[in-house]
Formats: C-alpha cells, structure tokens, sequence
C-alpha cells in the first residue's frame, strides 16, 4: 500500500513542486489549498499524469480545517504517514511600518497553521500507532533576521523553535518533526518581495532586490522548487528516520549555520 502525504499550500510555487515529488516518489498525496481554482488546476494536472491524487480547499490559520483536512485524507486513503506544513505568506516593510494587520496575518497562516497542522497529524499518527513525519516550511529567514522581512522572519523563527519543541515532546510516539529552509527561489512569492522592495528603495530597478539576493549565493544560481523537494523527498523517507528536530538549509550556500 504506497503511503499518504498531505502538502499544504500546494496549487503553486514550492508546495506544488514538493507535491510533485512526493508523488514521483510513490506516495498518495492530498493536495490542499486556499484558492480553490488553483487548487482544481493542480488537481487535474496531476491526474493527467496518473498521480493519486485529491484536493482539499482549507484555511490552516483554522484549527478545524487542519484536523478536516487530516480527516479527509484518512477517509480517502485510509492512513496518513507525512504532513508538510508548507502554506505561508510573506509581507515586506519597514520595520517602523509593521502594522497590527500584518502581524495578526503573518502569525496567523505562518505559525498558527503549523501548530494546528502538527496537532492534526500528531493526533492521526498516535490513533493510527504508527511512526509520521511532520515537515515544517521554515526559511533562511528561520536562522537569519532580513531588513524589510521582519515580520515574515519573526515568524519563520518561532516555526523553527516550534519544531524544536514539537520533536522533542512527539518522540516517544515515534513521529518525527522537522523543518526545511529554502532561500532565494524564482517564486511568485519573491516577484512579490522585489517588486515591494523597490517600492522602499528608489535606488532599485525592479528584479534588482532578487538579483542583489541571488548573487551572494556560494553556488551561483538561484533556487528551482526541485532543489527544496529534494531535501523534503528525503525527510519524507525511511532514510531519515534518525533525524528530528533540525531546520536545515537548503539555499546554495548563503547563510551558514
């Protein structure tokens, strides 16, 4: 029977790319979204290449969405075996800028979704009497606080220490808690940043921020989503089954921990 992964926030971007992968990998996999066209998209998309695949619209900001989602994969697949808590957003400001808006929204989707999808998939792995694997989105912005991303790396910081937390208390019931932490990848996601970068910076020409980012990279490029869903690829696996509680890097060399 191939294993079941939920991937959250996976109709684009990096999610979408991880979905990917874990379905090349063998595994059924729930695609989760909050836009609902992207979603069906996706959906469809995956079918056409004869992946097992469904989609479940929710918002993880919710906690009931997550353990409905959890619910609906199991009802689906009959088992769940990995949950990557990949949905989040970004905002870009001065730190002199930073709205209670912004905060409550980051927190919310960014840290208040990982916890409510880790007590999802906790409360299904401990049900089902089986070892599971968490898989926290976490970033470069996790080990390294940015200028105009306080916010969005306030968050990914507490994603990083909720990982901690959760590993170490969710041990004894054999399920494993880590993260991965992208850097600089050609998303929508880093369109938005340069774009609200320039915005703040009349020296930029738009493009300029990502290139600035992309360039002190070790490795020249910048990120594809396949070089993030290798890393979570291998979380996913047996092989890593002797690792919990770490947030690693996945960036080509740009920040060093």
């Amino acid at each position: 029977m191939s294993k079941v992964a939920i991937v959250t926030g996976s109709a684009g971007g990096l999610g979408k790319g991880i979905a990917e992968r874990l379905c090349k990998d063998g595994f059924s996999v729930v695609l989760h979204d909050i836009n609902e066209a992207l979603l069906k998209e996706t959906v469809s998309e995956f079918k056409e290449k004869n992946f097992n695949v469904f989609g479940v619209k929710g918002d993880v900001s919710k906690r009931e969405d997550q353990f409905n989602l959890v619910k609906e994969a199991v009802d689906k697949f009959g088992r769940l075996d990995v949950f990557v808590n990949n949905a989040g957003v970004e905002a870009v400001s001065p730190f002199l800028e930073i709205t209670e808006e912004q905060l409550n929204k980051l927190f919310k989707i960014n840290v208040n979704g990982v916890v409510f999808g880790t007590q999802a998939a906790a409360d299904q792995f401990i049900k089902q009497e089986t070892k599971g694997k968490i898989i926290n989105a976490c970033s470069i912005a996790g080990h390294e606080s940015y200028e105009m991303l306080g916010t969005y790396s306030a968050t990914k910081h507490a994603v990083k220490s909720f990982t901690h937390s959760a590993a170490k208390e969710l041990a004894k019931y054999k399920i494993r808690v880590n993260a991965y932490c992208p850097g600089v990848a050609k998303t929508k996601m880093w369109d938005r940043i340069d774009e609200e970068m320039v915005k703040y910076n009349d020296d930029l020409k738009p493009g300029e921020a990502f290139e600035k980012f992309s360039s002190e990279i070790a490795l020249k490029r910048y990120q594809t989503p396949e070089d993030v869903a290798n890393l979570v690829s291998f979380l996913a696996s047996d092989d890593s089954d002797y690792i919990t509680g770490q947030a690693i890097l996945t960036d080509g060399g740009l920040v060093y921990r």
